[in-house]
């Protein structure tokens, strides 16, 4: 199992903050939208650094959306800011007719996904946004992994021609890709090669399943592990030749399983190579309230978990 370090943990939305700040002095197109929450989404230095480009629209999401959709017809890249659930559940309207079926270069960016929300409880922990966007024709979903990844998507982004759904959260976890990575959109990173199970892993859930894999190589179990950040386009190349060398899979995602990551490789692997697969997400269930680490355990999103639906899935496998 390679070995991976950290030397600091950091909280993704800050990485999209960061992104974003140097977007705004690298591309004059690019202006920014928010809804009541600057401080949250980390969209600070670029509202004071560039404040005849930010918008601060207020506690009115829908209009927001409306807005950066118009803002595009003038040749603007639009990124726009709120929590999760106020960037996908409550705006679905306005992103299907005004951006996708559009075909608008708005880059929706959210924050505070997930069960890692936290104490605000199921009402704010959307588990069901990745589902709802990458649904919707046209749009690119992608869902990094730690600070320095959400800052390298944020730039790439603002390069690609079309509406993208940009995913991170608020709790701090460990910062171990590179710092002067190349984001691209589509293109699944390998993080371990393996020959007994894949495990297929996104957003928070990658930092865990490297922590599996180490559990499982104690054991000699030797999976391969697989960055997916780029949930739609899913990188379909890399998903059926890990799937056919290994023989099985696991998808880990903070997300329900029903639409996530899961959901998406289980229908590709059904119709190209029929494969066992173990899911490790929220099983059709809200969330509640709780810190981050107390709701991962409670809803089995931890590195025990994954490690035991490798065990499961490798069972399978026969």
């Amino acid at each position: 199992m390679k070995k991976y370090t950290f030397t600091e943990k950091k909280d993704t939305r800050s990485g999209f903050g960061a992104g974003l700040s140097e977007l705004g002095k690298s591309n004059p197109n690019v202006v920014a939208l928010c809804a009541d929450l600057t401080g949250s989404l980390k969209m600070d230095a670029f509202a004071k650094d560039h404040p005849d480009r930010f918008f601060q629209i207020g506690i009115a999401e829908a209009n927001m959306i409306g807005i950066a959709a118009g803002l595009t017809i003038g040749g603007k890249i639009p990124f726009t800011g709120t929590f999760a659930n106020f960037s996908t559940g409550r705006v679905y309207d306005q992103i299907r007719q005004s951006v996708a079926y559009s075909g608008k270069n708005v880059k929706i960016c959210a924050s505070h996904a997930g069960l890692t929300l936290g104490e605000d409880g199921a009402t704010h922990q959307i588990l069901e946004d990745l589902g709802l966007m990458k649904m919707l024709p046209g749009m690119v979903v992608i869902n990094p992994c730690d600070y320095n990844q959400t800052k390298a998507a944020t730039i790439a982004i603002a390069n690609y021609d079309g509406p993208v759904y940009l995913r991170f959260g608020r709790p701090t976890v460990p910062n171990f890709t590179a710092a002067d990575q190349k984001f691209e959109i589509g293109k699944a990173l390998m993080l371990n090669e393996g020959t007994d199970v894949t495990i297929f892993a996104t957003g928070h859930l990658v930092w865990k399943a490297i922590e599996a894999g180490e559990l499982l190589a104690a054991q000699g179990i030797n999976a391969e592990i697989i960055n997916i950040h780029t949930i739609k386009p899913l990188d379909n190349a890399a998903v059926i030749a890990s799937a056919k060398k290994t023989g099985c899979v696991v998808t880990a995602e903070e997300h329900q399983m029903n639409g996530g990551l899961g959901d998406s490789i289980a229908q590709l692997l059904s119709r190209e190579l029929p494969t066992p697969l173990e899911m490790v997400a929220v099983n059709d269930s809200f969330g509640e309230s709780g810190t981050p680490d107390q709701l991962m355990v409670k809803y089995g999103l931890e590195a025990i978990n994954i490690a035991e639906a490798v065990k499961k899935v490798i069972a399978r496998k026969g």
